[in-house]
């Protein structure tokens, strides 16, 4: 911001004067703002209580300091005006240089030539002026319009030429590949009668030998079911040979045995079991209900365990909660004290406003000192 200085600049402009320790005073003193403390004033304050062998400053010393501050801001001053005044000089003549009327937007609006300049509201066709807002061209209204209509004719005429020449190649060509069809069709229907006929002779051919490997099949299956029958019936007698001396019929109890182990028996084999695994099978039950009703026993003991469990988390609950409502019914209670207070504190504050501190109302002098410059 012009006019404003820093620290450096004002210690300079201080005239060195008296001994070095009284001019770093002044250059400190003239460094410090008007009407403030310089930074660190509480801790040299705390210094200077630290330290009371220190002398205070004369009262001489303190207005010599006052004087040197009040010519820096005088200087300063000086300098921020001189700085003004060379800003508005040149806005001056950047305005005379590079802002000339005839420059602006609206100067035409106020061209005293502007008679002179003016010109026809059409010079041809392509004038960009001729906008459409502006109705000074129409469709066939433009310029030349004689010889683009004489253009037109010879245009039209060129276009008749050219579409009857095509319609009589077009009639030609037409012809010609009606011809050319008509020719291919009956070399096309020529072929496929050959085509046909070769077919029919291929299919006699092939039927003949398709009867000929029926036959020869036919043949061919009847002795194989002959030799099957044959198996089949040899087969039979075997099996009811073996049937009749193997262990099925002659109830082995071997014969259930499993190849996997003696645990495990062959379904289709298995005729019952020994007394003595019937034996061990009512004792594994016996046991089995024994170990049933132990369980149960434990579940009964364990379900009313956890229901005396219940029962007293239940009242413990229930205890905790209605003391819980009596602290929530006392700090409701505080609550309230509290908030009728405040309200109270709230009435007496908008009453103090509204009667003493919103009383006053501005003069014309307290608006007077705003927009007093240009600024």
């Amino acid at each position: 911001m012009p006019g404003r200085a820093s620290l450096s600049a004002v210690a300079r402009a201080v005239p060195e004067t008296g001994p070095p320790s009284q001019r770093h005073e002044q250059a400190g003193a003239a460094a410090r703002p008007a009407g403030g403390c310089r930074p660190g004033a509480p801790a040299a304050a705390g210094a200077a209580a630290a330290e009371p062998h220190l002398q205070r400053p004369s009262p001489d010393h303190r207005a010599n300091e006052m004087k040197q501050n009040d010519k820096t801001m005088c200087m300063l001053e000086e300098r921020q005006k001189n700085d003004i005044r060379n800003m508005n000089k040149a806005i001056s003549e950047f305005q005379k240089n590079f802002q000339k009327p005839e420059t602006r937007r609206e100067f035409d609006l106020s061209d005293p030539q502007a008679l002179k300049k003016d010109k026809p509201a059409r010079l041809s066709d392509s004038d960009p002026r001729c906008t459409v807002s502006g109705l000074q061209k129409f469709m066939g209204e433009d310029l030349n319009y004689d010889q683009r209509m004489k253009f037109q004719k010879e245009q039209l005429r060129e276009w008749s030429l050219q579409q009857q020449r095509a319609w009589k190649k077009a009639l030609a060509d037409q012809k010609f590949a009606d011809d050319l069809y008509d020719k291919n069709r009956i070399q096309l229907d020529q072929k496929t009668m050959e085509q046909q006929q070769k077919e029919e002779e291929n299919k006699r051919a092939v039927c003949a030998a398709t009867k000929d490997f029926n036959r020869t099949q036919a043949a061919e299956l009847a002795e194989r079911r002959k030799l099957e029958k044959y198996q089949k019936m040899k087969d039979d007698m075997d099996e009811i040979s073996s049937l009749l001396q193997g262990d099925l019929l002659s109830e082995n109890p071997e014969q259930a045995v499993s190849s996997f182990g003696r645990h495990r028996v062959i379904t289709d084999r298995w005729k019952g079991m020994t007394q003595d695994q019937l034996m061990a099978i009512r004792y594994s039950q016996q046991q089995q209900v024994l170990e049933k009703l132990r369980l149960k026993e434990e579940e009964r003991q364990r379900d009313a365990e956890w229901d005396r469990q219940s029962i007293q988390a239940a009242r413990a609950q229930l205890i905790l909660e209605r003391h819980q409502q009596r602290q929530n019914r006392e700090c409701r209670r505080a609550l309230d004290n509290v908030n009728a207070e405040l309200c109270q504190e709230q009435k007496s504050k908008n009453i103090y406003l509204k009667e003493a501190a919103y009383s006053n109302f501005p003069t014309d002098q307290y608006y007077a000192q705003f927009n007093t410059t240009s600024r």
